[in-house]
């Protein structure tokens, strides 16, 4: 299978000018590619008994490279692979819109998001250097894994400038048999049929309070200053900082789960209809439900495990876990679980694990 590794980057100020001329190749590329397809969208749409073919990736990169390259210069400075990279996205995201999986692709904004892939010859020299075409060679702050890729992502989030490469690993043998069901919910992140209890990491709500105040005080500031660039770079850390707390606790969850445990259990949930919960919406944001399931489905998949997703419609928390009496009606507010018909009294989101696990132990 393809792991995906990611490190921070050392780099110098050449290095960074020569990172963000490769982001705005990239964009510029794409915001072109992107106004294009759109143009003959609306010409098919108005016009259609003459309708043109809609352009591939190879018909885009031909026309950027006879109309658009020949007149900017700052084209030559970067990858040839940087703006052919960006326009294979770009279709690939149009397909994601046309088979209704994703909405319309939208227009790139410089400071936000910049990313560009490298493809061609990409070395790792030693333990913590990585050589990519036109750039050079390019220092880590950790140990890279010595293996061959061909194509890599660079990235920046705030000021800091991150690389990505996937590689093939050998899938690992799981030695344990033991089924545990997991339960995500909103008091606790996760609570596991064998009775341990994840908290949540609560990371957003940590500092909501410190987010608030600094883009209350950027409100006036004039955009594009010094100050107002100033602020949006403390802002964008503050961000991320957040994002490194959530996802760190989600890693930790995730690969505990998959190295030891032989098949684990959760449900199918509904996000975007328990968003429309407003009162809770702003912790189910914080918690990463997609994520976990995310980064539970490649872990399983890289140690071993079998990974059983439960239909979202099955009753896990209204079932006795004891006798498998149903109740009718249980309040969002019941945390703890009282079976009329054997009395069994336990918590509510244990009960709900316990019967994850026993539905995945029964088929």
């Amino acid at each position: 299978m393809l792991l995906g590794f990611k490190t921070e980057l050392k780099l110098n100020n050449h290095q960074r000018t020569a990172l963000v001329k490769h982001c705005g190749v990239a964009r510029h590329a794409w915001n072109w590619g992107l106004a294009l397809t759109k143009q003959i969208l609306e010409h098919n749409k108005a016009n259609p008994d003459s309708k043109i073919k809609f352009p591939t990736a190879i018909d885009l990169h031909k026309w950027l490279v006879a109309l658009v390259k020949s007149e900017h210069e700052w084209y030559y400075e970067c990858s040839k692979s940087t703006p052919q990279q960006a326009l294979m996205a770009l279709r690939e995201s149009w397909k994601r819109c046309f088979n209704k999986t994703s909405g319309v692709p939208k227009f790139k904004k410089k400071g936000k998001r910049d990313s560009f892939t490298l493809e061609g010859t990409l070395k790792i020299l030693g333990n913590n250097k990585i050589q990519v075409p036109v750039i050079g060679v390019l220092k880590t702050y950790e140990r890279l894994p010595q293996v061959l890729t061909k194509s890599c992502t660079i990235s920046r989030q705030a000021d800091r400038w991150f690389i990505s490469f996937r590689f093939d690993v050998e899938h690992r043998e799981q030695s344990n048999s033991n089924v545990v069901g997991v339960d995500l919910g909103v008091k606790n992140l996760a609570t596991l049929s064998t009775g341990e209890v994840i908290a949540l990491s609560k990371s957003y709500r940590k500092y909501e309070a410190k987010l608030s105040r600094m883009q209350w005080l950027n409100r006036h500031k004039v955009i594009g200053s010094a100050n107002w660039k100033k602020a949006q770079l403390q802002i964008a850390r503050l961000h991320k900082k957040i994002a490194n707390i959530r996802k760190d606790t989600l890693h930790k969850l995730t690969t505990l789960l998959a190295k030891n445990h032989g098949t684990i259990v959760i449900e199918d949930l509904n996000v975007s209809g328990m968003l429309a919960n407003h009162k809770l919406a702003k912790s189910i944001q914080g918690m990463g439900f997609f994520e976990f399931r995310r980064q539970l489905t490649y872990k399983c998949e890289l140690y071993g495990s079998k990974l059983i997703v439960i239909d979202r419609w099955f009753p896990s928390s209204k079932t006795c876990s004891n006798c498998g009496n149903k109740k009718y009606s249980l309040t969002l507010s019941e945390r703890v679980f009282e079976c009329e018909h054997c009395g069994f009294v336990i918590d509510r989101d244990l009960n709900a694990a316990i019967n994850l696990s026993l539905y995945a132990s029964g088929s």
